[in-house]
């Protein structure tokens, strides 16, 4: 693993409205070291969709600054930081976004179909590889409103790996499926992860789906509260420390920079 940190926030704050102000993030300051599984977690309205999209490059902070691969992204224009985001991250939503009208191939390709561009031999073939790796060999063809729900956040997932993202960013990834198929999908992405490497970024409201991070981090009114390793302290003190009440920011933010 690189020593230099892939992702780093420093200072973050995200203001949304003019006349009347609200704050959603307060002096973000944070580090991700290159291929961890991190998930944010918090109750809702706490920021951690917030500070996806803004590691995402969906949306910029209103101050501070976010590096990934030392790049400094409030430097990128909004062209370049598109073209970033098409190359460097892939991502997987609760609600996956999937066009009706095309088939499930067609789903994982959108990007060149929706800009009018034929896709090279070997993207095509990777798109079939990846419907493949996540189970859907016999259904490339199928039209997206013949799967299941469970297939359908698969293809999602499938269209997220195509360009090899170094950088995964799943926001609640099974929050609309039943418990077996979330199941499912999250022993998929953990599958994918160990293969290829990558670093993934994950909110959610499941305790069982963040017992399985390799970090976690809480956010309690747009401040970073709480910080874990559940694989260095173990489940049971993981827990004890997630269901405490306290909340040392000094501390966190100390220890997250």
């Amino acid at each position: 693993m690189d020593n230099l940190p892939l992702i780093e926030l420093s200072k973050v704050n995200k203001i949304y409205g003019k006349l009347v102000k609200s704050q959603i993030l307060f002096d973000i300051t944070m580090t991700v070291p290159s291929g961890q599984f991190l998930v944010l977690i918090g109750p809702s309205g706490s920021g951690k969709s917030t500070l996806l999209n803004i590691i995402g490059a969906l949306d910029r902070p209103t101050t501070g600054e976010v590096f990934i691969q030392g790049k400094n992204l409030g430097k990128f224009s909004d062209e370049e930081l598109a073209r970033f985001r098409n190359q460097f991250i892939g991502f997987i939503f609760q609600f996956h976004y999937l066009l009706p009208e095309f088939n499930a191939l067609e789903n994982v390709l959108v990007s060149y179909w929706i800009h009018s561009l034929k896709p090279s031999k070997e993207i095509l073939e990777r798109a079939m590889y990846l419907l493949e790796q996540v189970g859907l060999k016999d259904s490339v063809r199928k039209r997206i409103n013949l799967l299941s729900g469970g297939q359908q956040q698969r293809v999602a997932i499938a269209r997220a790996l195509l360009n090899s993202p170094q950088l995964i960013l799943a926001d609640e990834p099974t929050g609309a499926l039943d418990t077996k198929t979330g199941e499912q999908v999250l022993e998929l992405l953990a599958q994918i992860r160990q293969e290829s490497k990558m670093t993934m970024i994950m909110v959610t409201h499941n305790r069982e789906v963040a017992l399985r991070a390799d970090r976690i981090i809480e956010l309690i009114d747009g401040k970073l509260c709480k910080e874990v390793y559940p694989k260095t302290v173990g489940l049971h003190e993981t827990i004890k420390i997630l269901e405490s009440h306290s909340c040392n920011l000094e501390d966190a933010e100390s220890s997250l920079s």
